[in-house]
């Protein structure tokens, strides 16, 4: 621990309890805090930043591709809700009732949204009616509400903010292109946003989402080996449009159900930022989404030189559309270093007499904790090359982890020493009834049907019956 470190109150280190090190960091990095109720949550502004910037980012992906923003009420009658069965099976145990005003019972019990298929669905009932009225592609950014039992920050509370796309089609075809599309715009969203590798593929079908007919899921891997389900999409088929009545008239005047599909992510990703990039020092943030580029720390900021550099720095850096900020405050230069480490934030520039006598500053980035001079006049140019490289180096050293933590396994004995050891366990089995074995075995859960088939053995190494599909494993949260 280097003595700035000890400036600052220490985090539990990653490898003596990774559960106790993500509560420290999102707590002293200041991204939450707890609230009166259990489960709920405070998003303090770091970390409401952060998924202000998922949020504009994959916004301006889902916009470019046509699809538009709407919103949708907070409540769901309950009549409403039953019309899905599957649906409300799937989600019943998770669901939270307003049963009264505090004056009066309401007549009917109203459902606090745990996901919104249903209120889309009953409003494209009433404005489907042609051909020429679909696809509606649209998307909706809110909050639901799921009374879970356990809960951790970010990654499983009681009321997450997410968004949800709902979308109807005319056709199979279409409906099911959307959904791999969407999965698509989600896993490069990972790669070049939050420099993340997701893996994707199909949900098994005891995994999949409830209503559903196909689930596609991207999943990432955390440091301690554990996967963590970061976004899904899914397609409906027409069972919601025949449950909810959703018909339209087609080019040859034939009545016909629409086709659907919905997808999410959520505040999870930011659960799966700290976890992948995350050191012992604190956060790690890849430069695109971090809401702090570049800090600036003067000093002897009394110095005419050092606050005139400064602030120079902080204009030509705004101007050129860096997110910047100055820490000009009375704390010590060492408690500051430490303090943004913390934080993850990608640049700290340290504006000093010594440096600037060669017009130089120092710069330190936060990934690999180096130290660079580097050129007063040129640093601002310099940048965007510089949080390249940053974002690159992340990218490639999570992609590095998951491949060195993904096995294959041909013996129930090498995927329950593999599954010890952490990461992915690639196996073909028969069926469900493996599926539900390992589980019951090992903890672990079929994370993806990876889209390339290739059956590892011909028979599952858990039932001995023929295998039938190839399988991801790995724990998870």
């Amino acid at each position: 621990m280097s003595n700035n470190k000890k400036m600052v109150d220490a985090i539990t280190a990653r490898d003596a309890d990774f559960a106790q090190w993500y509560t420290d960091l999102c707590l002293k990095a200041e991204l939450m805090d707890y609230s009166d109720v259990k489960g709920f949550i405070i998003y303090r502004p770091y970390g409401y930043a952060i998924w202000e910037g998922i949020q504009q980012d994959l916004d301006k992906r889902l916009k470019a591709t046509g699809h538009q923003n709407v919103y949708m009420p907070l409540v769901i009658p309950e009549s409403l809700f039953q019309k899905e069965k599957d649906h409300v099976e799937g989600f019943a145990p998770e669901t939270a009732i307003i049963t009264t005003t505090g004056v009066e019972d309401l007549a009917e019990r109203l459902i606090i949204r745990p996901t919104s298929e249903t209120l889309f669905c009953t409003h494209y009932q009433k404005t489907v009616n042609s051909y020429r009225d679909l696809p509606k592609l649209y998307n909706q950014w809110c909050s639901v509400v799921r009374w879970e039992k356990t809960t951790r920050p970010f990654l499983r509370g009681k009321e997450f903010l997410w968004q949800e796309g709902h979308t109807a089609h005319s056709t199979e075809v279409e409906a099911r292109k959307e959904t791999l599309d969407i999965l698509d715009i989600y896993k490069d969203m990972g790669k070049e946003l939050l420099a993340i590798p997701f893996i994707t593929g199909k949900k098994t079908e005891k995994e999949k989402f409830a209503g559903a007919i196909d689930t596609y899921s991207i999943e990432a891997l955390m440091h301690d080996g554990q996967a963590l389900q970061s976004g899904t999409t899914h397609y409906f088929g027409q069972g919601f449009a025949k449950a909810f009545d959703i018909k339209f008239q087609d080019e040859n005047n034939q009545q016909q159900y629409a086709y659907q599909t919905s997808w999410g992510v959520s505040t999870r990703l930011i659960g799966a930022v700290i976890m992948v990039h995350g050191d012992d020092e604190g956060l790690v943030l890849p430069p695109y989404i971090a809401p702090i580029q570049v800090v600036i720390i003067p000093i002897q900021s009394h110095k005419d030189e050092v606050k005139k550099t400064t602030d120079s720095l902080f204009n030509a850096f705004k101007a050129a559309g860096f997110r910047v900020s100055v820490d000009d405050s009375n704390k010590s230069a060492g408690w500051k270093f430490s303090e943004y480490e913390m934080k993850g934030v990608p640049v700290r520039i340290e504006v000093g007499p010594r440096d600037l006598a060669n017009q130089m500053i120092t710069m330190v980035t936060r990934y690999n904790r180096e130290k660079h001079q580097i050129s007063v006049d040129e640093v601002v140019a310099q940048m965007p090359q510089i949080l390249k490289d940053m974002h690159d180096a992340l990218y490639e050293k999570a992609l590095d982890f998951v491949q060195k933590n993904t096995y294959q396994a041909k013996t129930y004995e090498e995927f329950k020493a593999y599954i010890k050891k952490g990461g992915y366990v690639a196996m073909s089995i028969s069926g469900e009834e493996a599926e539900i074995q390992i589980k019951k075995d090992t903890t672990a859960s079929a994370r993806v049907l990876p889209f390339d088939q290739t059956l590892i053995t011909e028979l599952c190494p858990v039932t001995h019956n023929v295998a039938t599909q190839t399988v991801w494993f790995a724990r998870a949260y």
